[in-house]
């Protein structure tokens, strides 16, 4: 796939790459790259295996900027990235992608973009904010999730979070990564060493920084707030147990004074007078009641019930 960079993206069936037909975007396959790398004249040697990208970064060449793309699945982050290549030089830029990933996102700049002014530089921000275009509305569903697990256990509900807390915590480290090699990819773009950018359109990359500074800040207070999600449960489940203790040890600091009688009356000496009392039977029954009722109210006056 062929494009020039007109007021918008306009498809063509054959590139010319000299005159002025202005910048150009090209789509091809690993193999199609291959196959016709020689006529762009980008001066590189680049032979791509997209199964050994595992990374989003940029490389700034004698003649062209070179570098690859890893984006997480935002539908599964835990699956396999989309890798795709690309190489960049003062005609126009080369993306090298077996996917289609690719493909779909131009044809979102196609439909949805039209440019006062355009420029390779205009193209490159609208193809990077299509990366991270849904990002936004991804993390706020990570944060109603940890408020809904958060809710759950503060009213007791939540049976063990850490399965659903490891997951987003996994899936936000995966997006903190690729925002830290993404804002890298744009601030090298930004720098602009090899002049192929124009100057004054330099600050859609910085607009793209920033943007993915935020998304990068937002993914690490989220990280936090999973941490103390985790923290929280662990909390409410040492309350736990400690209410549980707390009611065994009353229970057996009820039963000890009990239990002395139960034993000392069991011995059955033949020499025990309370034996052939008549009213001894419900003096020890009247006694052992005492004793619960003096425990409980001790126990409720120190509010340890």
């Amino acid at each position: 796939m062929y494009y020039y960079i007109k007021n918008s993206l306009e498809k063509t069936d054959k590139l010319v790459l000299e005159g002025s037909n202005g910048k150009f975007v090209a789509v091809l396959t690993s193999a199609e790259w291959l196959e016709c790398k020689d006529k762009f004249d980008m001066g590189i040697e680049m032979d791509i295996d997209l199964s050994l990208i595992h990374s989003t970064k940029a490389e700034v060449n004698y003649d062209s900027l070179t570098g690859t793309f890893s984006i997480p699945d935002r539908t599964n982050i835990s699956s396999p990235n989309t890798n795709f290549a690309f190489a960049l030089d003062e005609k126009g830029i080369v993306f090298i992608d077996d996917s289609g990933f690719v493909d779909s996102l131009i044809g979102n700049i196609i439909n949805s973009k039209r440019w006062a002014m355009p420029s390779i530089e205009r193209f490159i921000y609208d193809f990077l904010e299509q990366i991270v275009f849904h990002d936004q509305f991804i993390l706020q569903r990570f944060d109603k999730e940890l408020d809904t697990i958060e809710s759950n256990i503060l009213e007791g509900d939540e049976k063990d979070p850490s399965i659903n807390v490891s997951r987003i915590r996994s899936d936000l480290r995966d997006m903190r990564i690729h925002y830290e090699q993404l804002l890298d990819f744009s601030q090298e773009l930004e720098e602009n060493e090899n002049d192929f950018f124009n100057e004054d359109n330099t600050r859609y990359f910085h607009l793209f920084s920033q943007r993915v500074s935020r998304l990068h800040d937002l993914t690490n207070s989220l990280r936090d707030y999973s941490i103390q999600i985790r923290d929280l449960y662990q909390s409410q489940l040492d309350k736990k147990q400690n209410r549980i203790m707390t009611l065994l040890t009353i229970i057996t600091s009820i039963f000890m004074p009990l239990t002395l009688i139960a034993g000392w009356y069991g011995m059955n000496f033949k020499f025990m007078p309370e034996l052939e009392y008549k009213a001894a039977y419900p003096i020890v029954i009247a006694a052992s009641i005492g004793i619960v009722i003096i425990s409980l109210l001790f126990f409720k006056k120190k509010k340890w019930l």
